[in-house]
């Protein structure tokens, strides 16, 4: 094969193999509904299901590569957690050990790559028959699926030519052995399937062009070759599916670090196993059974790390987004004195708020707004929220007096006044980006300076308004809102507005409202003190001074 034709056949199947991926997410996003997540909620609940989930479809489908990059679209579109995804990636490693076996044993080896334009073919029947309805959702992921087989297999044939002339060398000594590691590595890559590396490796030791040590070796390399798709997967992904694939990364080369460490030690037990067995002494059965040895005892390496490494993994690959929603004053060791829990919940709630209201004034700002940054925004507070309800919750079975006691629902108001505000911005957005270009009636520019002083006086940030600013700025905002709807519903009525303009922004005005309004109730339960606003460094030093005593 020519090198243009080599580059080409690989620019390709990396273009087709990242379209197929990019499909079969969105089809993921839009037809998963609550069965679905039931179902990988159950199959992946514990480390155990996780595992054999991996493990049985890897051997139905025969192809890791294909689980992992399942698994990692599953991460993806959110219907995988990262812990729930790193058992099933796991698993998938020993379940792709089948294919050793049938090549060892039978000499079979199933082609996933045969089903890739069925699958296209029937992804589009379904979507061309339901489109727009989740069996049109359901058909662009199937027809994902294919794309992506057609990927895998095209990076496949543009290698062919590599491979078939391609020779297992034999090296002697740990220089050797690591040579034949990267000969592994490099077939898989090339090749694009851990299997094919595995059926030359079998081949050659069973016709004798290599020892079993030195075929062991390749197996490693190939093992560690297939975390290749999983990098590939990630292009473009979430932190989430980076974290997952950076999981199967580490797993498979922890795996073979010290699979060749013990290399010597581990084929000298496991013939004995083989022996006490009555298994096949040919060496495909050898290497076979090694294969499932190493990645067996990869897992049993992992298990003990696994809550480790999710917390490793979850400080990498971070966005700007998930360090925002990341609690910053909600410490559990502040939990065991409630004066600070407290004050740690009342700063969150407060920079919680902070966000509300940075949403509800870009709503305010214009029509629509910048409709990615509130979405962005109103996941963070979201995230906030559930993070405050949970320490809330924990605090609550704390001994705590009276005083404390009466003062945490109401904190968890505030923070649901907070929650809804956003929730408004976010449609206030929505129904102004509706609306057609073109002036707003003279009133809106009224309303809106009306919202903007509201919200100075409801400021999280700022030193606290009281409840009677409080309540005259948004007697204002209410009287210029009910202007701005009298103005609305006279403009449409005359046929000055379109009706259907009309209503976007009757709507997104309404929203604004309600928005406005929520943040008003916080600010006066904030300034009531619900929440306290005081420097918790007092209340820390006071706390280390008892401790000290």
């Amino acid at each position: 094969m020519s090198g243009l034709a080599l580059v080409g056949g690989l620019a390709g199947g990396v273009g087709l193999f990242l379209l197929g991926m990019g499909l079969m997410t969105d089809g993921l996003k839009l037809a998963a509904g609550p069965a679905l997540e039931r179902t990988l909620a159950r199959s992946t609940k514990t480390r155990l299901r996780g595992l054999a989930s991996g493990a049985l479809v890897t051997i139905l489908v025969q192809s890791s590569s294909a689980v992992t990059v399942a698994t990692i679209g599953f991460v993806n579109a959110g219907l995988l957690t990262l812990g729930q995804s790193l058992w099933v990636l796991f698993g998938a490693n020993v379940g792709t050990t089948m294919t050793g076996w049938l090549v060892a044993l039978v000499g079979l080896k199933f082609d996933i790559a045969l089903l890739a334009l069925p699958l296209i073919g029937l992804g589009m029947l379904l979507r061309l028959t339901g489109e727009g309805g989740r069996r049109g959702a359901l058909g662009t992921a199937v027809a994902g699926f294919g794309v992506l087989f057609l990927g895998i297999d095209l990076l496949k044939d543009a290698f062919s030519g590599v491979a078939d002339g391609f020779t297992l060398p034999q090296w002697d000594g740990p220089l050797g052995v690591l040579a034949l590691v990267l000969v592994g590595v490099l077939m898989t890559v090339l090749m694009q399937a851990s299997a094919a590396a595995l059926v030359l490796a079998f081949t050659a030791a069973q016709g004798g062009m290599l020892g079993v040590d030195d075929a062991a070796a390749v197996v490693i390399g190939a093992n560690v070759g297939t975390t290749v798709t999983a990098v590939i997967a990630t292009v473009g992904a979430t932190s989430n599916a980076k974290r997952a694939a950076a999981a199967h990364v580490l797993f498979n080369v922890l795996t073979a670090a010290v699979a060749l460490l013990l290399l010597p030690w581990l084929l000298a037990a496991l013939g004995m196993l083989r022996a006490a067995l009555g298994l096949d002494s040919a060496p495909a059965a050898k290497l076979a059974l090694f294969h499932t040895a190493f990645n067996l005892l990869g897992v049993a390496l992992i298990w003990p790390l696994a809550g480790w490494l999710t917390g490793f993994l979850e400080a990498r690959f971070r966005t700007a987004e998930e360090d925002e929603a990341r609690p910053r004053h909600l410490d559990q060791t502040v939990l065991a004195v409630p004066a600070l829990a407290l004050d740690a919940l009342g700063q969150e709630v407060r920079r919680m708020g902070g966000i509300a209201l940075r949403m509800a004034r870009a709503a305010a700002a214009g029509a629509g707004g910048d409709r990615a940054s509130l979405a962005r925004d109103e996941r963070i507070v979201d995230r906030l929220n559930l993070a405050i309800a949970d320490f809330i919750a924990r605090l609550s079975r704390a001994t705590l007096s009276q005083d404390s006691a009466a003062r945490l629902p109401q904190i968890l108001r505030v923070a649901r006044y907070y929650e809804t505000a956003a929730d408004q911005a976010q449609e206030a957005a929505a129904a102004a980006a509706e609306s057609e270009a073109g002036d707003f009636p003279a009133g809106h520019e009224d309303f809106r300076r009306q919202a903007e002083a509201l919200f100075a006086r409801c400021d999280p940030a700022a030193p606290p308004a009281s409840p009677a600013e409080i309540d005259a700025a948004l007697d204002g905002f209410e009287a210029d809102y009910q202007e701005l709807k009298a103005e609305l519903l006279e403009a449409g009525a005359q046929d000055r507005l379109a009706v259907t303009d009309m209503d976007a922004r009757l709507r997104a005005a309404s929203a604004l409202r309600r928005a406005a309004q929520q943040i008003a109730k916080a600010a006066r339960m904030l300034a009531g003190g619900a929440v306290p606003a005081h420097d918790p460094a007092p209340a820390m030093e006071k706390a280390e001074r008892n401790v000290a005593h």
